[in-house]
């Protein structure tokens, strides 16, 4: 339904893509957006453009687990534009490996951030809450002192 419609345009949004929803049954709808006419429904993109990884990991549908972050990690991804480090992951939720997408959550449930993950949920149980330079004395080695670099993380 229209809900459907609007979150699709939402996505192309996120890429820059002007939108419009106008009914495939109005005569000649195409051609005459094509003139200028105004028909429908038109969502303009106000955001930034994202790069092609990360709107992809805006658009990412099936997330293989979450983790719940603290409020000083949310504020470091949302002001501060860093990477997630363990110490700031309280919960980890599901089971997932290195490299899968998964969901940052705020202690209330919202969906902070969407990123490729650096460590298995295993291996994010034992380093949470854990600054990253005990990383290598917990897991035996260290892959990255990111849980989730900043490159590979979009905010929701």
């Amino acid at each position: 339904g229209m809900i459907t419609k609007v979150l699709a345009a939402k996505r192309a949004a996120r890429s820059g893509a002007h939108t419009v929803i106008a009914s495939g049954r109005e005569p000649d709808v195409l051609i005459r957006l094509a003139r200028g006419e105004r028909v429908g429904t038109e969502l303009v993109a106000a955001v930034p453009v994202l790069t092609a990884r990360k709107q992809w990991l805006a658009d990412h549908l099936q997330l293989k687990g979450r983790i719940v972050i603290d409020a000083g990690a949310e504020r470091a991804l949302r002001a501060g534009g860093k990477s997630l480090l363990p110490i700031g992951v309280v919960e980890v939720q599901g089971e997932f490996a290195r490299g899968d997408v998964i969901a940052c959550l705020a202690t209330d449930g919202r969906e902070v951030a969407r990123g490729l993950v650096n460590y298995s949920s295993a291996e994010t149980r034992l380093i949470a809450r854990r600054p990253s330079s005990e990383i290598e004395s917990i897991l035996g080695f260290v892959g990255e002192p990111e849980l989730i670099h900043r490159d590979n993380l979009v905010l929701s």
